[in-house]
């Protein structure tokens, strides 16, 4: 698919095809201002029949928008698979939330993206194609960017797609392509210590958040089948390998589940596992499913736990909740879709 191409790949492209270079700027600068084949003015017909198999086939099937002003798409590909992105506009821009993949086989109880366990991984296009198209939609072009922000923490591990995301970080990064800065991209993991080690090697300049949300392994084998896998202080090991390696804060993201992971005890082992660590705590009331039978703590709770956290010197926050009324947490409104289109 051409939007896998990087600018000097579709230059070379467009030589193979016994064209001038400029041809596939044309072509390149057509993708990134999510334009279909048809709206394509400067390319002669015969040109476009050729290229008509390659060329990006991803388009908005639905658009929903929230009371907060949180906008979800339902973004549909050539081969029929759905995933969900979000836009949300903050004082500094607009953040829109990509899928890396067609569902997740990692398996998280609180997440609505692992029901139906994983179809395939997305190309580094399709993952950059989420962003074109909702790009577009709020009146940008490749020359007049709108998206400011990326979080890569939709449907799908980032990490369990190592190639292709790295791939589109690195085309998104471009200055020849959207010119988005890595300081401005988070990408989210459950905690692939591999993968960690092997991002740490690549040393961007964006910030990695883990989803950890349990203190206590046993309790992280309860909610996150991966911590079968991987320990929570080999995590913790990773993340300060990770500092050393790119100087770039980390991020955790701590979901409170009542009973399970809110308790005093619970706030001073996280504080214990993140000492000498420059890092910071997101703290989220738990956006729930209705497929599973976790609860929710409320939100003074998470206040509470927030302000118990700092009192024991770690930074953190309490998440802002967007986009409830439209199916919020993630793989919510494309599992909704897929139920209504049997």
């Amino acid at each position: 698919m051409l939007s896998d191409f990087s600018f000097e790949e579709m230059k070379e492209y467009a030589l193979k095809l016994g064209l001038p270079a400029f041809r596939g700027e044309q072509i390149f600068n057509a993708i990134y201002s999510g334009k279909t084949l048809e709206e394509i003015t400067n390319l002669p017909k015969a040109l476009k029949d050729i290229i008509a198999e390659d060329y990006p086939k991803y388009k908005i099937l639905k658009k929903f928008i929230s009371r907060d002003g949180t906008q979800k798409f339902i973004i549909e590909f050539g081969d029929g698979n759905i995933v969900e992105s979000v836009l949300m506009k903050y004082k500094y821009g607009y953040t829109v939330c990509l899928s890396s993949q067609v569902g997740c086989r990692m398996g998280c109880k609180f997440c609505a993206s692992t029901l139906g366990g994983l179809a395939r991984n997305l190309s580094c296009g399709e993952i950059l194609g989420q962003l074109l198209l909702i790009n577009r939609d709020i009146g940008g072009s490749e020359k007049n960017r709108q998206i400011t922000n990326i979080v890569l923490m939709g449907s799908g591990e980032p990490l369990d797609n190592f190639d292709n995301v790295c791939k589109f970080i690195d085309l998104i990064s471009s200055n020849r392509g959207l010119n988005i800065s890595q300081r401005n991209i988070s990408l989210s993991t459950c905690g692939l210590v591999d993968k960690i080690q092997k991002l740490s090697e690549k040393q961007y300049n964006i910030s990695l958040t883990i989803s950890l949300h349990a203190t206590l392994d046993e309790k992280r084998k309860e909610v996150m089948p991966i911590a079968k896998r991987w320990k929570i202080e080999e995590i913790i090991d990773a993340c300060r390998k990770y500092y050393d390696k790119t100087r770039r804060r980390i991020y955790f993201e701590y979901t409170l589940i009542k009973g399970v992971n809110d308790s005093n005890d619970d706030v001073v082992r996280l504080s214990k596992l993140l000492k000498n660590l420059n890092a910071h705590v997101n703290v989220i009331p738990l956006n729930e499913v209705k497929e599973r039978s976790l609860k929710g703590t409320t939100r003074l709770a998470a206040y509470q736990f927030a302000d118990l956290l700092k009192s024991n010197g770690v930074s953190a926050t309490v998440r802002r909740t967007m986009g409830e009324d439209i199916a919020g947490a993630c793989g919510q409104l494309r599992n909704k879709v897929l139920r209504e289109n049997k």
